[in-house]
């Protein structure tokens, strides 16, 4: 039978759930290769099929091709690109089934407009889902995202979807202890027939299981919607309790659909990232997994690693596919199936494959690779137009000026408010682990100091602040990392970053402070601890991370909470993937000491915190002051020139600096100033 909304597994919400609920019956939900019509099926012997499965994650609102923050079309991401490449996919083959792998719900201002703002009465579609009840899916997974708006609202959200839901490690908190009677809170797995051609185009029925996962850290990142109401395993334990059940009700293959990311690190147990565990389950015939934001096969960061064959895309030889986030990416494995004499069906071959909906090109311009879905443009116009609207509108209040004028000469609160955001988000999800104890520090940097010319620096006055906004403090779609790093790791850091300063002669005037071949991007103010900078010292290391100077040190009297830091005192570094993951060679920050592989944005990060320091502060708005952490050591008799906006509000907050003052404009619009280093 065709899966209809009477059969639909949603929320399991009462006590009846059934563990093993195994079948769907015929699948008719398949527009491509669909042969319920054939009813008579040929011998199993010696036949091969081909099944395309393919995969949508980690998509986060994302439906149109815009950006909301800068209010502007976007052809780097959306569901209604993909969904063109998903007809396509369908088109070229017999036998394709489609499944999304959960982060749905939350991660672009749609997302928080119709949670924060408009809501959702009982039967309104969610725009995500009145897109996708358009493209035929076999089934999906739920992402640790979808609880952000807490259960009530992710009840009322997937419960107008076309397609079932599962989950099989997130259960009901009875408080009980007793871990033999829990109840699962969403269907565990799912069994559907599924009825295909074989290269002969002859018939057959394969009864296709799939089987959901994802973090069990929900219930630190979602602890106050979660608390006392669900409980999360850890993902190999439940496959390795489901995938025999399955097994023995029929299913032909499995398919896993793991929102979890990709490590090989030995497995410790309610592993956040496990999907390289998943392969070596006995059972599982793919893995259609996501989270991290990443790219399999392909990045190279998998590159070289025992067990991972980043061109054909298998873990431990077990095919799998991820297709990045915001609908960048279609990814797909096509699975060569073959069947023996007792009708089991076995893989044979696989071939994992990701489709971009774009292409960058050398002068960093974007071509779009596909066209847009009509069909999901009409659907969402209304949703979109709202949205478009709403971004223009307050969401927060600030109480003072965020301006990058002055961010490479003193410390900004156009940063400040960037790295308060990230304290305050991994405050948040170390509290009750391992981590909780270590002192967090928070990295930032100037991403819109003058690099684009006179006018390419932030400007917010106080008062409103829209989700426009937001760009103008955190121009980058980056998200959120946590390194691990000792106090002398920290300082190297430090070090790096102050290659952004020329070498000044003590007693000299006039001479230019910045370094205008070090990136502005890469100059990183570190907050959580107090610290100086020499520029009467030779910078330590160029601006590709060399070591040059190695005897040098600008980085002076670094503190925390007052206290000199010790070179082997453990912090936690909250920073971007970027940064994180080697961008701008920076010494010691590398990936492999990352603890937290959040897939937060940090835009997204900042907009949230905005909001949270609004609430608190209704009447007067939030004060996005710089706390000063940074300085230059005191050098007598000494001036510098920088630039930086000519702007009349640049002019204004320079006059509220004892040491900055407003000389001229030059030729390109640029502001000329005089700092006073003494």
């Amino acid at each position: 039978m065709t899966p209809n909304r009477s059969s639909l597994i949603h929320l399991a919400l009462y006590s009846t759930i059934t563990l093993g609920l195994v079948a769907c019956g015929g699948d008719n939900n398949n527009s491509g290769g669909d042969t319920a019509n054939l009813v008579d099926p040929a011998p199993a012997s010696s036949s091969t099929v081909t099944l395309r499965i393919m995969e949508t994650t980690d998509l986060h609102a994302n439906v149109m091709n815009f950006n909301y923050y800068q209010n502007a079309q976007d052809d780097t991401v959306g569901l209604v690109k993909t969904a063109s490449l998903i007809d396509a996919a369908r088109a070229e083959v017999d036998n394709s089934v489609l499944v999304d792998n959960g982060d749905l719900l939350q991660g672009s201002p749609l997302g928080d407009y119709v949670a924060k703002v408009k809501g959702l009465e009982t039967n309104e579609v969610h725009p995500i889902y009145k897109a996708m009840n358009l493209l035929n899916y076999d089934v999906a997974n739920v992402g640790n995202h979808e609880f952000n708006y807490g259960l009530p609202f992710l009840k009322e959200a997937i419960d107008d979807t076309n397609f079932p839901y599962i989950s099989a490690n997130v259960f009901f908190d009875d408080a009980d202890n007793d871990t033999t009677n829990d109840i699962p809170y969403f269907t565990p797995y799912l069994l559907k027939d599924k009825q295909v051609l074989d290269t002969e185009g002859n018939a057959h029925t394969i009864t296709i299981g799939y089987i959901g996962f994802l973090p069990p850290q929900i219930l630190q990142w979602d602890k106050n919607n979660l608390e006392t109401r669900v409980i999360a395993k850890d993902i190999v334990d439940m496959a390795n309790h489901y995938i025999p059940e399955m097994k023995a009700a029929g299913a032909d293959i499995i398919i896993a659909i793991a929102h979890s990311g990709l490590t090989t690190d030995t497995r410790a147990g309610g592993d956040e990232n496990a999907s390289f565990y998943l392969s070596q389950v006995n059972g599982i015939n793919a893995i259609m997994f996501g989270h991290a934001h990443r790219n399999f096969p392909g990045d190279s960061g998998y590159d070289g690693i025992d067990a991972i064959d980043n061109v054909k895309g298998t873990l431990n030889g077990i095919p799998a596919v991820m297709p990045g986030y915001w609908g960048k990416y279609l990814g797909y494995i096509d699975l060569t199936l073959s069947v023996d004499g007792d009708d089991v069906w076995s893989v044979a071959d696989s071939q994992s494959v990701l489709k971009p909906i774009s292409q960058t090109n050398a002068d960093r311009s974007i071509t779009s690779l596909v066209a847009n879905h009509q069909g999901i443009e009409i659907a969402v116009a209304t949703d979109h137009a709202e949205v478009s609207e709403w971004v223009s509108e307050p969401f927060a209040k600030i109480s003072a000026p965020i301006n990058s004028f002055f961010a490479l000469v003193q410390d900004d609160p156009s940063i400040q408010v960037v790295t308060d955001a990230q304290t305050w988000y991994v405050e948040s999800i170390v509290a009750g682990t391992e981590y909780a104890d270590l002192p967090i520090l928070s990295v930032g940097a100037p991403f819109r100091a003058g690099r684009g010319g006179a006018d390419d620096f932030t400007d917010l006055s106080a008062g409103d602040v829209s989700y426009g906004n937001v760009a103008d403090l955190y121009i980058y779609p980056n998200t959120l990392k946590v390194l691990k790093l000792t106090g002398a790791e920290v300082k190297e850091w430090l070090e790096m970053s102050a290659g952004q300063f020329n070498t000044i002669v003590p007693g000299s005037s006039g001479n230019e402070l910045i370094n205008t071949d070090f990136p502005s991007y890469n100059y990183d103010v570190i907050d959580g601890i107090t610290y100086q900078i020499d520029v009467s010292q030779d910078a330590k290391y160029d601006k590709s991370g060399n070591l040059i100077n190695a005897e040098n040190n600008r980085i002076k009297n670094v503190q925390y909470q007052g206290v000199a830091i010790d070179d082997n005192q453990e912090f936690l570094v909250v920073s971007n993937n970027y940064r994180a993951g080697g961008g701008g060679n920076f010494p010691g920050v590398t990936s492999d000491k990352i603890v937290i592989d959040a897939p937060n944005e940090n835009r997204q990060t900042v907009a949230d915190y905005l909001i949270e320091m609004t609430e608190a502060n209704p009447d007067t708005g939030f004060d996005p002051s710089a706390d000063n952490n940074w300085s230059f050591t005191s050098i007598n008799s000494t001036t510098v020139t920088f630039k930086s906006s000519s702007k009349d509000s640049a002019q204004t907050f320079a006059a509220g600096s004892a040491a900055i003052t407003y000389n001229s404009t030059d030729e390109d619009g640029f502001g000329v100033y005089t700092l006073n280093l003494e």
